[in-house]
């Protein structure tokens, strides 16, 4: 695998990431929120990532099959599809709330911001170690280019 492609795996992670983390900090804004457009409150979203072949600059060049045999053709991330989650809402009883039912109970967002939370976490660390990813390929290029001094 050449430099061009780990820097572009790389980067197909870092965007799944920021897709991810943009995804969280919604659900986070949206956590109190009792009606929405639709109607009913709002909605958890979840991304969802799949593996995607990447062909290399120099398949694309001498027009070679992309995946000769014995390779992994995994080889970078997607995101595929924003789907909504589907568990129920929170019920509290909140009488005064203008979203309050006939018997008193309010529909709250299935957002449990402690596990968004926790996901905010995991994909920063994501984001950091494919930022690691990218800077050590950097510096190998760098070095092979100081060979030839």
């Amino acid at each position: 695998m050449d430099l061009i492609s780990s820097m572009e795996i790389a980067a197909s992670a870092l965007a799944a990431e920021r897709t991810r983390l943009n995804i969280i900090a919604q659900n986070l804004a949206n956590a109190n929120v009792t009606r929405t457009a639709q109607g009913g409150p709002y909605r958890r979203q979840v991304p969802v990532f799949a593996a995607v072949p990447f062909v290399t600059h120099l398949e694309r060049a001498m027009d070679l099959p992309p995946f000769p045999a014995g390779r992994d053709p995994r080889r970078g991330v997607l995101v595929t599809g924003i789907y909504q989650d589907n568990q129920g809402f929170k019920r509290v009883y909140d009488p005064s709330h203008p979203d309050a039912d006939a018997d008193g109970y309010v529909l709250y967002p299935n957002v449990d911001v402690v596990t968004e939370m926790a996901n905010l976490i995991n994909a920063s660390r994501s984001y950091e170690a494919n930022v690691t990813a990218v800077n050590a390929t950097k510096a190998m290029a760098m070095k092979a280019l100081e060979i030839g001094r």
